[in-house]
């Protein structure tokens, strides 16, 4: 607190009672430390008042200010007297930023409308002796806009002095012309503590009050950035000097040499933003206890907060001298996903699109009742799959949710928002933490900020107006934490170390486009016009910040920059230009840290399950029902087999917005059972299938309701395609038997569905025997032939089989390979329908129609030299690897196409 201390003792040696005075500021929390040092220097009389310096001008102007939503909902009422046709979410889309241009118009400007005219005036230049062409043209728009502006700005200004109501700007404006009577007369003594760049208008203030000996000032100057012409942190210091204000009776205070003093910096190159937080820590660890209070950590990004909090277990006491933005937090994120779901209703849509709905039920805070019925209700879409919830069944599944009117569509914007009220100040009756509690009850303030505001227009607010509003406001909004700033380690951002100095400090996220933030100026006015006006443009907030950078570091001893040096998202991975001109121009010398991620690597070792006693038992209870699949997914991986099929885990259902492979298949098949059912049994004719044909879209109607789905999850996009891809599927298989009885062929369908069950011994004695079961998609007779068809939407492989030379080495392990899968199913059915229904083998057939290659039909497996006595007992050395107690389930490593 030197700079302070300086002040504060100069104040009370020149005088004893500092009562009369007026102390301006930059901003309220150096205030404080204020009353701490006078405190401490033992002083006894009245405090001087404290004042900011937006204060002191808003004083000097005879006008209430007016801002926010009162000034955009005032400003729409004039300018639709120039153009009726805007809305007012469209005027709001560029009103809130051509304010801010049109402030700083008048706060560093001497006519506000010369500027208007000078960018009307330049948009006809650029469109001299050009046909500008329809309104649409970017150009001609711009120029109607100027037009507009010109006419509107200075009808709002006569408007809102008629109501004594003021914008910022104009509170300067006013501030401007009354100056010099206010310095003249004024009994007053004031002192100017820490300024830097100074506006128009206030630099006029405390000029005249110098000329009137009614003023003091202390700026925290050092010779390091004063001296250097191109050093852009003393850029407006510099001028400052150049006041003749400041001569041979009065002195320019002060311009120190702290910053050439010996320090400790060092730069620190860290691998991601989180990892920032992470090392934190370490530097704490390596500060003396009793000086956390002269440290602060300055955080550039304020998203780090939560991170840097989670960080600080080696810390006793923090003070947090910041806000958190409203933005990122899960109430405010599901109050935005509320109003772009009424703004979709207002699109008179007839359903609810279910990611719209679930992230608000996730991030709204529920009590045990409502979570119960969002449990069932998402139970309920994700088994049925649905994708667009229909009203009648939001009311069914939702209608008991506490707050299930915020998801229906309102009567009017006042009804809507009277509901949020409610809904706000209810909540906060419920089981929350701090910060929930103050997110909830600053949305309740703003709900009712707008409803009263908007109550005196008469003006059609959509949910979308609503929403712009809403966001406006909340992008803005910061909820501030209260602390005891005099104790304890403090976290703040750059704004806040404002006359304050440190010992030791921390800087994070010390990145080119943090610190400068660069041009990235939101205004209207281009660069060329802002530096004619003497407007600030990117270039004098640069120096704003470089000011506060190296002004910082003068007066500390410790200093560590860290910057994220990885290049995702916006991030580019670059360091500040402030640390290159550290490294390059300062005596110092600034040692260079990489911190690598910490955290350890994920370890990539493939699972390994023992086949321990547990285990043997629930493999013997296995036994008692195997299916086909379960070999199958042995063979793809035996941690899959372990997990699904003996401990009988199953993913969790998912809603599908463009249909699964698996959901594909089923599609097929189920149309297909509709269809083939009704003609079981009966050698079929042309007439038969050609029936068939002409009620394919009832089998697809009959599938989707089979799946649970939805028509209206059919009607676009690729279900659409893959609807009416199933339903040529469907087609082309009547059609492929159709063929067959029109050339003379006997079909008969036998069963569909059918279900298996039959025992398989793995020892010649018949004791030691696992039951297959299953379910068989299609057994039909073909001239005689008993064909078992299995349905695949994969295409056919290796279905033909013939080892060669190698039969003797390669069969004891046929089926230890994935790649005769479909063979194993295939092998198994033929096993059990010869066991099953006592069939010659010879008169068995079994085959894949795959969906893929559907118009080759059946195609059949084929042992070339191999009996079934040989396959069977390829079958058995499959399962006695499986139940053998010595070969572990070990996971395969997954193979990326």
């Amino acid at each position: 607190m030197q700079f302070l201390q300086k002040i504060i003792s100069e104040l009370l040696e020149n005088r004893h009672d500092i009562s009369g005075l007026d102390i301006v500021l930059p901003g309220k929390r150096p205030m404080v430390f204020i009353k701490r040092i006078l405190k401490e220097k033992h002083y006894q009389g009245l405090l001087p008042n404290f004042v900011t310096i937006d204060e002191l001008i808003a004083e000097l102007s005879e006008n209430v200010e007016i801002k926010g939503i009162a000034l955009w909902l005032f400003a729409f009422r004039i300018y639709n007297k120039i153009d009726a046709s805007e809305d007012f979410s469209g005027f709001l889309k560029w009103f809130p930023t051509l304010q801010k241009d049109w402030d700083d118009m008048m706060k560093f400007s001497d006519d506000d409308q010369k500027i208007l005219l000078w960018m009307l005036d330049e948009e006809r230049i650029k469109n001299w002796g050009e046909n500008l062409g329809d309104d649409d043209n970017p150009r001609k728009r711009n120029l109607n806009f100027w037009r507009k502006m010109n006419e509107f700005l200075p009808l709002l200004k006569s408007e809102l002095k008629k109501e004594n109501l003021a914008t910022s700007g104009m509170l300067y404006q006013d501030a401007f012309s009354a100056i010099e009577n206010f310095a003249k007369q004024t009994n007053r003594q004031f002192v100017f503590c820490g300024f830097n760049a100074l506006s128009r208008v206030e630099e006029q203030l405390v000029r005249q009050l110098l000329q009137w000996n009614k003023a003091e000032t202390y700026f925290q100057a050092d010779q390091y950035y004063i001296d250097d012409e191109r050093q852009e942190s003393g850029k407006f210091l510099r001028e400052t000097l150049k006041w003749k204000e400041f001569n041979d009776s009065r002195d320019f205070k002060w311009i120190e040499n702290q910053f050439s003093q010996p320090k400790n910096i060092k730069t620190y190159e860290v691998s991601g933003n989180i990892v920032q937080a992470k090392f934190l820590p370490e530097i704490l660890k390596k500060i003396p206890k009793k000086e956390l209070s002269e440290t602060a950590l300055v955080l550039l990004d304020e998203n780090l907060l939560p991170a840097v909090l989670d960080s600080l277990n080696v810390v006793e006491s923090v003070n947090i001298t910041m806000g958190f933005p409203l933005k990122n937090l899960s109430f405010s994120n599901a109050i935005k996903k509320v109003f772009y779901l009424q703004k979709q209703q207002e699109k008179k849509t007839s359903s609810y699109y279910y990611a719209d709905v679930l992230p608000i039920l996730e991030e709204l805070p529920n009590d045990e009742k409502d979570s119960e019925i969002i449990r069932n209700f998402i139970f309920s879409i994700e088994e049925r799959n649905i994708v667009y919830i229909s009203k009648t069944l939001l009311q069914e599944l939702l209608g008991n949710l506490s707050y299930f009117q915020l998801l229906q569509k309102p009567e009017n914007y006042q009804t809507f928002l009277d509901l949020l009220i409610k809904f706000c100040y209810e909540l906060k009756f419920k089981e929350l933490d701090d910060i929930q509690y103050e997110n909830i009850a600053l949305f309740e303030n703003v709900f009712k900020i707008i409803k009263n505001q908007l109550l005196p227009y008469q003006i059609d607010v959509k949910i979308e107006t609503l929403e712009v509003l809403i966001n406006q406001l909340v992008n803005s909004e910061s909820i501030d934490f209260v602390g005891e700033p005099l104790a304890g380690f403090q976290i703040m951002g750059l704004l806040e170390t404002r006359l304050l100095n440190f010992k030791n400090i921390i800087l994070l996220s010390v990145n080119e486009g943090k610190l400068p933030l660069g041009n990235t100026q939101n205004t209207y006015i281009p660069f060329d016009v802002r530096k004619n006006f003497g407007l600030n443009t990117f270039l004098e907030n640069d120096s704003i910040y470089a000011y506060h950078f190296y002004r910082l570091i003068q007066n500390s001893e410790n200093v560590h920059l860290l910057y994220n040096a990885l290049s995702s998202g916006v991030n580019t991975g670059e360091k500040s230009r402030f640390i290159t001109q550290l490294e390059m121009e300062s005596p110092h010398h600034i040692e260079h840290i990489i911190i690598e991620n910490s955290s350890e690597p994920i370890a990539q070792e493939l699972m390994k399950i023992e086949k321990n006693e547990e285990v043997m038992r629930l493999l013997n209870e296995w036994k008692n029902r195997v299916s086909p699949s379960h070999l199958v997914t042995y063979l793809y991986n035996p941690i899959d087999f372990y997990l699904n099929n003996l401990l009988k885990t199953r993913e969790t259902n998912e809603i599908e917005e463009e249909l699964s492979q698996r959901n594909y298949g089923n599609l097929v098949h189920y149309a297909l059972q509709f269809l083939h059912e009704p003609i079981k049994g009966k050698i079929l004719s042309v007439n038969d299938l050609e029936d068939l044909l002409q009620q394919t879209d009832s089998a697809i109607d009959f599938a989707i309701g089979k799946l649970k789905h939805q028509q209206e999850f059919y009607e676009r996009g690729m279900n659409y395609i893959h609807k009416e891809i199933a339903k040529r599927v469907v087609r082309n298989i009547v059609e492929y038997d159709l063929e067959l009885v029109k050339n003379g062929s006997a079909l008969e369908i036998l069963d569909l569905e059918k279900e298996i069950n039959c025992d398989f011994f793995l020892d010649e004695n018949q004791t030691d025997k696992i039951s297959f079961y299953g379910f068989i998609d299609r057994i039909d007779k073909l001239d005689g032939v008993t064909r078992v068809i299995d349905y695949k939407t994969a295409k056919p492989k290796n279905l033909t089989i013939n080892l060669g030379k190698n039969k003797e080495e390669k069969l004891p392990e046929l089926f230890f390979r994935d790649d005769y899968k479909q063979a194993l199913q295939l092998s198994i059915y033929k096993y059990c329908i010869r066991n099953v229904l006592n069939i010659n083998p010879d008169n068995i057939e079994t085959a894949i129609w795959s969906f893929a290659e559907v118009n080759n039909g059946p195609q059949k497996l084929n042992f070339i030299d191999i009996e079934d006595s040989e396959v069977e007992d390829s079958i058995r050395n499959l399962i006695f690897e499986i139940l053998n107690s010595e070969v572990p389930f070990e996971e395969k490593e997954k193979v990326s196409w």
